[in-house]
């Protein structure tokens, strides 16, 4: 369906949908429409990870849908980059001139242009599909998509062979859980309800994070490590097993490989040692190891915010063996899970055509480092000067690191920018031209999870709001006035959905909303990881056995940095927020109220500040402007900026990422995020 009528046709009805956010959670949505508006979105009841209940969030996606300031028009910028002013134009005026513009910068070198995009939704169609098509056939730069679980993905990889795990449901029968790098509570609020289950059943509960978080408020136990230390905290862990004969040496012998290295080094690490380096106590460590190997069966929520640091890679590599050393993968309800994405059988062939790319396959410019990637002129290591950025389904100017050098490189005058938007975020304020993107309650898509094994369907709830079109369709134009002829470029959206996932009966998937994937109960009970021998990889090739990575800026790497700027920072999201997402949702920024960092009371002390007052959070990259709440949240010796604000909500136009920088991890070469010092003073 597509026309007005169509939609219009039936009063009241009720939609399949899901839920397209960066979230693992992947809730199946039923949307009631009446009279053709959406006035009600409320959980699947029948889908078993969602169970009828929607976060705070995306129970008000009628309000973001229908929201006064929804861009609904083509516009094109009238006054300089940066100062919103823009014109209303028809949708061929906007196409003929970026067709236009793309094609001469092409002629030229078409590496030149950049695509720039990530998880503003997470659908196969609207997300990578008919884009990656055209910028394959354009012969565009390629962009490495790293900005959130790279270093982690990459972990899993090169242990278990891709990005797979235990099942979400059952951690309701898991007897101990480890809630690791993760506010579940506000971050992935289904698996909590099943951690729930579990401790109402008698589970205990162990969060592991930097920050005092809602989720470590309803544990049993939270450890405060310095943000960076989780793979000394395992390598202590391992240290524990072995010395207190708590390994599973069957379930080792069997099924993993390189273990004996790797035991050689965990016994470097006893609890003291790990201890100092984590900020915690020795007896901290031992008790986790004892609990962890004695209770059964014992599972590891993971989550990507422990691998937002140089080491994060090594990191969860750790943290991904211990479940083969004490067997917990024996148990349906035991094992880990960082991301189930791995085991969706995705038709990435069919999506994006990749043949369509030239035979010299183009660069690849990493989104985690556009700031210094914008800054660049041509040279022979990173080849043309980028000299047109299409963004969509993303907001770099507020998400990416460094935003100094993001901004100063959006501002350049010989940058032709195209955006992509529902709003006039920060990245689409330096746009040349905005174009209307639908929302999901507007477009078809078919969803993965990475925190669940059910696919998923989105079917539309209503006809797109003004002029806004899906982001498909903008490229399937797009590559008409470009002159593309391949046939793929005329594929409608029910055609990719029904070839996106290989193995999955699209009828059924349709007609439900969603499908469980045939996987064990118990996927690595007998081994069986995704790994060439099946077994798990503790000596990767190519990567030796893990071992604790220091954070770029720390006390053992930078120690006159340290001592300039005693503070280390993580940035974890504002819990009414995703991402950048919902920013602009007044009723959700109205819970938030404004831009904060969390201290401690003894460092608040230290430097004569009180809870209450605007603060600058600065090091030798910048600064930005918030108010301090002097909170148990944090931890001494960490702050926590949480984010991301668009920079225009800042009080002085800027966020958190003001002061993150832009180096890699150690694996998948991802952001480094909550590796970063600073120091926090009064305005």
């Amino acid at each position: 369906m597509s026309s007005t009528t169509a939609f219009d046709r039936i009063a009241i009805r009720t939609i399949h949908a899901a839920c397209p956010h960066d979230c693992p959670d992947t809730c199946a949505i039923r949307v009631t429409v009446e009279d053709g508006k959406a006035v009600k979105v409320q959980g699947d009841p029948d889908h078993p990870p969602t169970h009828g209940a929607l976060c705070t969030k995306v129970s008000r996606y009628p309000e973001r849908t229908y929201h006064p300031e929804r861009v609904l028009h083509p516009m094109k910028r009238v006054g300089p980059k940066g100062s919103g002013q823009f014109v209303r134009v028809t949708w061929e005026e906007a196409l003929a001139d970026i067709a236009s513009r793309l094609k001469a910068i092409a002629a030229r070198d078409p590496e030149a242009v950049v695509p720039y995009s990530y998880a503003g939704t997470m659908g196969l169609l609207q997300g990578e599909s008919m884009d990656r098509r055209f910028f394959h056939k354009l012969g565009a730069s390629q962009l490495d998509r790293t900005i959130c679980s790279a270093a982690g993905g990459d972990a899993l990889a090169a242990t278990y062979g891709g990005k797979v795990g235990m099942h979400l449901e059952h951690y309701a029968d898991s007897k101990l859980i480890l809630i690791w790098g993760s506010n579940s509570i506000a971050s992935n609020l289904h698996f909590w309800t099943f951690a729930q289950k579990a401790k109402r059943e008698g589970a205990k509960l162990i969060c592991i994070d930097p920050r005092k978080t809602e989720t470590a408020d309803k544990c049993h136990q939270h450890i405060a490590l310095l943000p960076g230390t989780d793979g000394a905290l395992a390598l202590g862990l391992m240290h524990e097993l072995i010395v207190n004969d708590w390994l599973d040496q069957d379930y080792i012998d069997r099924h993993t490989e390189g273990w004996p290295k790797l035991r050689e080094r965990a016994l470097q690490w006893t609890p003291e040692r790990a201890a100092e380096v984590c900020g915690i106590s020795a007896e901290e460590v031992r008790q986790l190891a004892r609990d962890y190997a004695t209770t059964k069966p014992a599972a590891i929520r993971l989550n990507y915010g422990m691998q937002r640091v140089r080491g994060g890679g090594n990191a969860a590599r750790l943290i991904a063996i211990l479940p083969c050393l004490v067997g917990a993968w024996r148990h349906p309800a035991g094992g880990l899970l960082l991301s189930a994405s791995g085991w969706f059988p995705r038709n990435a062939a069919h999506l994006q055509h990749p043949e369509l790319m030239p035979a010299k396959r183009p660069r690849i410019i990493n989104m985690s480092t556009i700031g210094d990637a914008l800054l660049e002129d041509r040279s022979p290591a990173f080849g043309p000067k980028i000299e047109a950025l299409v963004v969509y389904n993303s907001n770099p100017v507020a998400v990416a690191p460094e935003s100094p050098k993001v901004v100063k490189g959006f501002l350049r005058d010989d940058l032709f920018t195209v955006v992509l938007e529902h709003f006039m975020t920060d990245t689409a304020d330096h746009a040349d031209y905005v174009l209307p993107a639908t929302t999901q309650l507007e477009h078809l898509d078919v969803h993965t999870s990475y925190g669940h094994t059910y696919a998923m369907f989105n079917e539309p709830a209503i006809a797109p709001l003004g002029e806004a079109k899906p982001n498909t369709q903008v490229f399937r134009e797009l590559a008409e006035y470009m002159g593309f002829t391949e046939p793929c470029f005329r594929e409608s959206d029910e055609s990719i959905a029904r070839h996106a996932l290989n193995g999955v009966d699209f009828e059924t998937l349709r007609a439900v909303g969603w499908v469980k994937l045939p996987i064990a109960d118990a996927p690595f009970a007998h081994g069986g990881f995704n790994t060439p021998s099946g077994k798990c990889m503790i000596d990767a090739p190519g990567l030796g056995v893990p071992d604790h990575v220091p954070n770029y800026e720390s006390v053992q790497s930078s120690p006159q940095l340290a001592r300039d700027y005693p503070l280390a920072m993580i940035s974890p999201p504002a819990r009414n927020f995703l991402n950048s997402t919902f920013v602009n949702v007044k009723s959700l920024r109205d819970i938030e109220g404004e831009p904060l960092v969390e201290m401690h009371a003894d460092d608040a002390s230290a430097r004569g500040l009180r809870g209450g007052e605007m603060v600058r959070v600065f090091n030798q990259r910048g600064e930005y402007r918030c108010r301090l709440q002097v909170s148990p949240r944090a931890r001494p010796g960490v702050v926590n900026g949480l984010g991301v604000w668009w920079r225009k909500l800042g009080p002085d136009g800027t966020n958190v990422n003001e002061v993150t920088h832009q180096q890699l991890t150690d694996l998948g070469r991802g952001p480094a995020f909550y590796d970063c010092l600073v120091d926090v003073r009064a305005v």
